[in-house]
């Protein structure tokens, strides 16, 4: 743990590192646009200036897609120029170093995946199940997270239990407990719903599933970015997450947190050069000698280094501001929206937590007297970039704030909705 420490605290002085030339410029870049001397909005807006996003219009939809800030796209565009004049295409495993410091966990407990879904998938079908084991979820699943488990249970018979969560930490932690059975092997749920940005207890989860013997596959495609995400502090077994929604990094980007303890109990499916032993075609039989030690098993073939160079820059660009004062802003930002929304009641049914340890970065209503569809629709044309939710049987329209976003764009927003509801 100290090694870790000393290694994110070189990366916070931006110094350089062997194997991370390309990271040093990033963060010198970062430092150029952020002045910590500034405090409150004028703190943000400064922020904002780091992002060649439009002026145009409001971009309210980060829980599908985060713009990069420009050291990011600089950060891909000098890495593609450097492989492709010099013929040098370069390692990934100094990237994967510096997200797991990120991340707070061990090298060898990171895979490098190309989005959420394919963590999962890795997940999925990687745990040992039996026709007859059970696997908990939501029914408010994203279909990165659904189809996976849906599509084992189609070909192998095991069972899924679908659960409607409720509107707290504390009976969504009762909950799960009151769906385990003997047979159940599994709970993967999301860390944040996608539907209306409910945050699970997903520490209190781990503790009970653990005790247990039952695993924890999160989705954590809500995660990086948004919370001072550390995983093993979770205690989860394994989470899957994305790089290009609040990391704000290149899409294509993801990773996978194995815990070292846990991963004897996730086997590689999919699997390809570096994640052996040793292999021999020439003896009899031909022969795989075995699985490295760490979760580096779990990816195989041609990673992009220069997406990964994009994933070093973004979290650069996010220590240089501060991990926990980021998780404060987003919070804030979902505060001063749902105070916004409280005032609209009679004209809508807020869907998303009011408490607070059950969300943080994503907020959903429901129209009261008109369908959710025209609803958004009249907002795109208002010039706010917002997300309808069909999924869950939601029907609803989700808006999702980041660093980028301002208050005074918030409150725009509230003033066009009454418009917007008729």
């Amino acid at each position: 743990m100290r090694k870790r420490r000393d290694f994110i605290k070189k990366l916070t002085a931006g110094m350089a590192l062997p194997g991370l030339a390309a990271f040093g410029p990033a963060m010198d870049q970062a430092k150029q646009g952020i002045d910590h001397r500034l405090t409150g909005e004028a703190f943000w807006d400064q922020v904002r200036a780091s992002f060649p996003l439009t002026h145009r219009r409001v971009y309210l939809n980060n829980g599908t897609f985060g713009p990069a800030p420009q050291v990011v796209q600089e950060a891909l565009k000098s890495s593609l120029e450097e492989i492709n004049t010099s013929g040098e295409y370069g390692s990934t495993a100094p990237e994967r170093e510096l997200l797991a410091a990120f991340l707070g966990i061990g090298t060898n407990e990171l895979s490098l995946t190309h989005n959420t879904t394919e963590g999962i998938n890795i997940m999925a079908w990687g745990v040992p199940l039996t026709s007859g084991d059970e696997v908990i979820l939501t029914n408010q699943d994203h279909a990165g997270n659904a189809l996976p488990w849906l599509n084992r249970a189609k070909i192998q018979g095991i069972t899924l239990k679908a659960f409607t969560p409720a509107a707290t930490a504390e009976e969504n932690l009762h909950l799960i407990q009151s769906l385990t059975t003997a047979k159940t092997k599994v709970i993967a749920i999301p860390h944040v719903t996608c539907t209306t940005g409910l945050v699970f207890p997903i520490r209190e989860i781990s503790e009970f599933a653990r005790e247990r013997g039952i695993l924890t596959a999160i989705d954590g495609a809500h995660g990086a970015g948004t919370f001072d995400l550390k995983p093993r502090e979770l205690g989860c077994d394994f989470y899957a997450g994305c790089c290009h929604k609040w990391l704000l990094g290149p899409a294509g980007t993801g990773f996978l947190y194995v815990r070292a303890e846990a991963m004897d109990r996730l086997q590689p499916i999919h699997f390809g050069a570096g994640g052996d032993l040793g292999w021999d075609l020439f003896s009899s039989p031909p022969a795989l000698e075995g699985y490295i030690e760490g979760a580096h098993r779990y990816d195989y073939g041609t990673q992009s280094t220069s997406l990964m160079k994009g994933v070093s820059a973004a979290t650069a660009f996010h220590l240089e501001i501060g991990k926990e004062k980021i998780e404060a802003r987003v919070r804030e930002l979902n505060q001063h929206l749902l105070d916004g929304l409280l005032d609209l009641e009679g004209k809508i049914e807020i869907l998303s937590p009011t408490e607070a340890a059950s969300r943080i970065s994503m907020l959903t209503f429901r129209p009261k007297s008109k369908d959710y569809q025209s609803v958004g629709k009249a907002l795109g044309e208002a010039g706010f970039r917002i997300r309808q939710v069909p999924e869950g049987r939601t029907d609803g329209i989700r808006i999702s704030t980041h660093i980028y976003n301002s208050k005074a764009e918030i409150d725009r927003l509230l003033q066009a909705l009454p418009d917007a509801l008729g």
